[in-house]
């Protein structure tokens, strides 16, 4: 599990933890992450090294490397909606799926989905009075 905390509601929220996840997260602290005394897992790797990130740290990464594919996506945002959309498809329920995008409503994570239309299209009755 890994908690997360502060965020805009004020709550923390525990979610569980992918092994790939924890794993890059385990390699990042033995092998990249500046020696410091901080406790905070990630901090500045230009001086001063003694300083967590700041917030928009990550969002700003994000865009550079949509940047650097050549993509004309420059709003992180866009990986909520992917993997709401990927969880959906895989068959993850919407309370699942709410909870990992730390929604309190699933009204609020329905935005988030996209309809698979090849894969409705595969179940979908034919109109009525067509062949």
């Amino acid at each position: 599990m890994i908690r997360i905390a502060r965020t805009k509601t004020h709550f923390t929220d525990s979610l569980p933890l992918p092994v790939a996840t924890g794993d890059a997260i385990a390699d990042y602290l033995r092998h990249e992450r500046p020696k410091t005394h901080n406790r905070a897992i990630f901090v500045r790797h230009v001086a001063p090294y003694d300083v967590p990130i700041r917030a928009g740290v990550a969002k700003h990464a994000v865009i550079a490397a949509f940047a650097r594919c050549g993509w004309d996506r420059t709003d992180p945002h866009v990986l909520r909606h992917s993997i709401a959309s990927r969880l959906l498809r895989d068959g993850t329920p919407m309370k699942h799926i709410a909870d990992i995008l730390r929604h309190r409503s699933l009204d609020t994570s329905k935005i988030y989905t996209k309809i698979d239309l090849d894969r409705l299209s595969a179940v979908a009755l034919p109109w009525p009075g067509r062949a």
